[in-house]
């Protein structure tokens, strides 16, 4: 009697694990066909793409639907990131995220509205509780834009699990099935590396490109590889689809040595705080230096990052005399569309001709310390783990200018930089901040002031810089004339812009009272909408207050007239 029992329990099992995600429970959330210009874990600066982007036939002001029963639970409107976005958390234990909205529709505007009026704020973050905006399934709770860190109209979707917060592929929940795709992923390079001192690939130690040549077959026969000790290859790689031109990223690789597999990830979820492990997962130094992004198919030490964690091997090849090895790199679509490369590796005891490069300085960085480090009058603190690997850092000071190596090595933890200003004469101290010089532009850091001592908190490397700005920022270009009559106008904008700290806080009032405007740092615009209904009847006087990081304010005022006092049909619409 046991065997049965068991036998049922383990069918029963498989089956709940096959069913682990909700196939038909979410419907899609634009009512056009769905096409995707991002996939789930397509490689960004400095993360990993967190969910899907569907194409909204480049155009804003698309309805978009709730796709399952749930309440809305976080509201967040940012000028960067996600713009305006919204979560709906379901029954079913996860939460859907839409994204980059150009407005919200019904009671979820309403709600939203009257907080922003409260905090008198543009930028919110709201958590409303289970009952006060619940949804139904296939209602429209908002219209497709463009907004925060878009490069274009499209709305962003994700699913996460509601309880640990972690992304999940919205693929696995039947989002597949709505996007048909029949064409396999493209290599585009093949790269290896000599991992270690004494490892040579093709007479070089530096990372060297592989010839590959497109079979009859569609995969790919690499030009014969000749190595001795670790060796490990990486691809730059993209995926196509069906009906659709844009280059998305994979969902998996795989690699074997003589038939076995030793290495292996796919997109299936991620939890945000791992997203930056991207600077290790790519050919970071390639990337800054060629702008290729080459994922690794190895890794050198073991780190916590969920999609390679799971391998007991590291993916690198120990290549030993009177060997051939037979490698194999499979890399594959969500749909099963698999691209194979195929590359013969060889022993070879020949010398390196192409040496290492490694320009050694004093400072040399064990990235599994502590570090900390101090000349004249600047100091840098490196935590445990701040960097991926040990290197030899460029560490100088000239005139209260530091230059702290370069881009091209990936920092995962804050460093604290430092600045004794004791020594400096003259000093504004309430308007001067440290400052990274990208380029000849500078970036601006909160800087902590204690004593003599300027602090910032910094995921970067290059030059840094004190800088003073008490230059006040700019308002300018208003789409309208002083006293034009704006009867047939739906909004008001007026530009604003600041060069050095950045701006901080930006107030539009109407007639003394203090009115909503939607900001778009790319436009650099402010724009406040008539549906509002905030204005008077006749003559409106309008006030804009601009400040700056720093302090620095400017005031811009004028007035137009409007007669004409909406509907209410006007203002729904």
């Amino acid at each position: 009697m046991k065997l049965p029992f068991l036998l049922i329990f383990l069918s029963a099992f498989s089956f709940v694990q096959s069913q682990e995600y909700p196939k038909d429970y979410f419907q899609s959330p634009l009512n056009i066909p769905l096409f995707a210009s991002g996939s789930f874990g397509e490689l960004r600066g400095n993360h990993f793409h967190s969910g899907l982007d569907f194409k909204t036939q480049q155009k804003e002001g698309l309805s978009v639907f709730a796709v399952a029963d749930g309440y809305v639970s976080r509201i967040k409107i940012s000028e960067g990131g996600y713009g305006k976005a919204i979560y709906i958390t379901h029954s079913n234990g996860y939460t859907s995220v839409y994204g980059h909205l150009k407005k919200f529709n019904g009671a979820i505007a309403d709600f939203v509205r009257k907080r922003q009026y409260a905090q008198k704020s543009y930028e919110v973050e709201i958590f409303p509780l289970s009952g006060e905006l619940s949804v139904k399934k296939g209602e429209v709770i908002a219209f497709s834009g463009n907004t925060g860190s878009s490069g274009g109209p499209h709305l962003h979707f994700e699913i996460r699990d509601s309880k640990t917060e972690q992304t999940i592929n919205p693929m696995l929940f039947g989002f597949d099935i709505k996007m048909p795709d029949t064409k396999a992923p493209v290599i585009n390079d093949l790269v290896a590396y000599a991992i270690g001192d004494s490892s040579v690939v093709n007479s070089s130690q530096r990372t060297i490109p592989i010839n590959l040549s497109l079979q009859s077959d569609g995969s790919y026969l690499a030009n014969k590889v000749l190595a001795k000790g670790n060796v490990g290859f990486g691809v730059n790689t993209y995926d196509l689809s069906d009906n659709n031109f844009n280059w998305n990223g994979i969902y998996k690789a795989e690699t074997f040595l003589n038939g076995s597999r030793i290495f292996k990830y796919e997109f299936d979820k991620f939890a945000f705080d791992e997203t930056r492990y991207i600077n290790n997962f790519i050919d970071y130094y390639r990337y800054k230096t060629i702008k290729q992004s080459v994922q690794k198919l190895f890794f050198k030490r073991n780190y916590p990052f969920s999609l390679v964690s799971g391998n007991k091997k590291n993916g690198q090849i120990l290549v030993l005399p009177n060997t051939t090895y037979n490698y194999r790199i499979e890399i594959s679509d969500f749909h099963g569309n698999k691209r194979t490369v195929n590359v013969p590796v060889q022993y070879s005891d020949a010398a390196a001709t192409i040496p290492r490069v490694e320009k050694k300085t004093p400072y040399f960085v064990k990235s599994r310390n502590d570090n900390n480090y101090t000349k004249d009058n600047i100091s840098v603190f490196i935590p445990e783990n701040a960097f991926y690997e040990d290197f030899y850092m460029n560490f100088e000071v000239k005139d209260n200018v530091l230059f702290l190596h370069d881009q091209t090595v990936p920092v995962h933890n804050n460093l604290t930089v430092t600045f004794d200003v004791s020594g400096i004469p003259n000093l504004n101290r309430d308007k001067t901040f440290i400052s990274r010089m990208d380029g000849n532009k500078p970036e601006y850091f909160t800087t902590y002031k204690k004593g003599n001592l300027f602090s910032i908190r910094t995921k970067d490397l290059g030059k840094f810089v004190l800088m003073t700005d008490t230059v006040a920022p700019k308002i300018y270009r208003p789409n309208f004339a002083e006293g034009a009559n704006l009867d047939q106008a739906d909004s008001l904008s007026i530009h604003i812009s600041d060069e050095l700290s950045g701006i901080k806080e930006y107030n539009a009032y109407l007639n003394g009272k203090w009115v909503l405007a939607d900001y778009d740092y790319k436009t650099k615009s402010l724009t406040h909408f008539f549906s509002e209904a905030v204005y008077e009847e006749g003559k409106n006087e309008l006030k804009v207050v601009v400040s700056d990081k720093m302090g620095n304010s400017t005031i811009f005022e004028t007035h137009f007239f409007k007669t004409k006092k909406q509907s209410s049909v006007e203002k729904t619409n």
